[in-house]
């Protein structure tokens, strides 16, 4: 007897396992996944660094979800179209909500650039669980970094669909933190993450 579908039109019912959601109170901590959102070389994967290494040594558990790690793996198979952008924070959002039953804090980088797409995270994720950051930087600022020169091969037309030059970024409207790094530093933008969470933390 098979427990899997015969079909991809036969549903699939989710086992109800009894560790879920025993993570909180496993790691005395509230899990959650902090999400941060902003056009390339505004400084994500900068401040997750930094702010892993402040959260751990808080003694937290943590673990990263990068943009470009997840290229190279989970979304190997996707482009940089609308709809497999959308498909690549899908695939994100629902292992960071198997991080968070788990337990853990989560910290993913990646550029998000719809607000339908991040609303999309939200709701797999579960809004108490979700903390956007929006990690800002003017499109000037991020070009004038341009660490990996994609912003120079995008003008170039090397690189279509490029979040700013030829494709949009939804600037979001409610964050819950917002981190302007064109005038502050990795560590005053981690200081802001981690004082919002200090204020909302109420895990036991």
């Amino acid at each position: 007897m098979s427990y899997f579908p015969d079909s991809p039109e036969q549903p699939l019912h989710a086992f109800a396992f009894s560790h879920l959601r025993d993570g909180h109170a496993r790691l005395r901590q509230k899990p959650l996944v902090i999400w941060l959102t902003g056009i390339s070389a505004a400084g994500k994967s900068t401040i997750a660094d930094a702010l892993d290494r402040t959260l751990q040594a808080q003694g937290r558990f943590t673990s990263i979800i990068d943009g470009d790690s997840v290229r190279g793996g989970l979304c190997r198979d996707l482009g940089f179209t609308d709809s497999d952008r959308d498909e690549n924070i899908r695939r994100v959002a629902e292992v960071a909500r198997l991080m968070v039953e788990a337990g853990l804090i989560v910290i993913v980088a990646l550029i998000s650039p719809s607000s339908a797409s991040r609303h999309c995270a939200r709701s797999i994720i579960g809004n108490e669980y979700f903390v956007e950051v929006h990690v800002d930087a003017p499109l000037e600022t991020a070009e004038q970094r341009d660490p990996k020169g994609l912003y120079k091969q995008a003008r170039a037309g090397l690189i279509p669909h490029f979040t700013g030059i030829d494709s949009n970024y939804d600037v979001p409207v409610f964050p819950e933190v917002h981190v302007n790094t064109q005038a502050l530093t990795v560590e005053q933008s981690v200081d802001a993450i981690v004082d919002w969470l200090a204020r909302h933390d109420d895990h036991t």
